[in-house]
Order: structure tokens, then sequence, then C-alpha cells
């Protein structure tokens, strides 16, 4: 009976041991419509839902819109394999918006001599999966960077214009994240 009650107290624990774990934070390499890598965007859970870390070069200088949207998918030149904004909610669009915001609004960038750096909170998403406001569902999800900025109100997208950068959020993205945290750094 003591070596029963033993396995019943252990297998939890190993079971526990081989799930796979959800990727709580990874960096988003962002490219420009000519295909060239313009930095990263890391993303991690947070208590208060992801955190975005922006480190840009090579943006216009200016104001831009950035989003969430719905596919992981970035064909240049126009990424609109992305499809639209991330919207699990059915919600309208827009910060601004009083019956807003899509999960994927967020706030607008700003270039500075081609340089962004900046920080930002997205309270809607998760990078939980099988949640139904996860950056990784089955097909991914992408960020969007468009040429002018978001108005916040202006349906289905804030009349921002074309897009000019995109970064895919894809599982596949996450376990090569993964294994460059496991890899033994070269002497």
């Amino acid at each position: 009976m003591k070596k029963r009650m033993y396995l019943l107290v252990i297998v939890p624990f190993i079971l526990t041991g081989c799930m796979e774990e959800a990727p709580t934070k990874m960096d988003v390499e962002m490219f420009n419509v000519n295909g060239d890598s313009l930095g990263t965007i890391s993303v991690s859970e947070q208590a208060e839902g992801v955190k975005l870390e922006v480190m840009l070069e090579g943006l216009p200088p200016g104001e831009h819109g950035l989003a969430i949207h719905e596919k992981g998918s970035c064909e240049a030149p126009d990424f609109k394999s992305a499809g639209n904004h991330f919207n699990p909610d059915a919600k309208k669009h827009g910060l601004l918006h009083p019956e807003g915001a899509h999960a994927g609004d967020l706030p607008n960038i700003i270039s500075d001599g081609g340089m962004v750096e900046a920080e930002l909170v997205a309270p809607q998403l998760t990078m939980l999966k099988g949640q139904k406001n996860s950056l990784l569902p089955p097909d991914g999800t992408s960020i969007i960077i468009t040429e002018g900025k978001d108005d916040g109100m202006t349906q289905p997208s804030g009349d921002s214009g074309p897009r000019i950068a995109c970064g895919e959020i894809t599982e596949k993205e996450a376990k090569r994240e993964d294994k460059k945290e496991v890899q033994p750094e070269e002497e």
C-alpha cells in the first residue's frame, strides 16, 4: 500500500516536468518592405498583460502606428498577409474609441532620427497558449508598423497609411528563442 501511495504522489510531479511550458518572453525581429532588419521588439508575459520593449533603427522620422495583427505572416512588400488588427472580442478599433479597442491596438511610437526606444503594455493580450487573446494561436500573430500615426478612432485601423514594417510572433519563433537561451555561450 505504501508503494502505491508513493506512486500517486510522484506521478503528478513527473508529468508536470514533461509538459511543454508556454514561452514567457521572445524577441520579434522587425523587417522593412525591403527585407532589412530594423531591430527587435521584445514581448514578455507580465501580470498586467504583455510588455513590449521596442528597440528599432531605420524607421522614417515621425509618429507611426503600431498594432498586433491576426496572422503570423509578413509577406513584403505590403504585409497584407498579416491580416487585420488582432480582435478576438469583435470590438471597434481605437484606443480612443468609446466602444474599442481591439486587443491588438497599441499606442503610436515616435521615430527620432530613425531610432525608436519605447516600452508599452498591452493589457488585453497574453502569451499563454489556448487563450482567445493569446499572441500564440496556431497560425501566430504579427506586429505591424505603419507609415503614419494611428488616429485611435477611424475604422477599421486608424487611417495610418501603408504598412512599412512587420515581425512574426509564432511558436516557431518562440522555439528558436528558447533554443537561444539554452545554448551555452561561446568562449
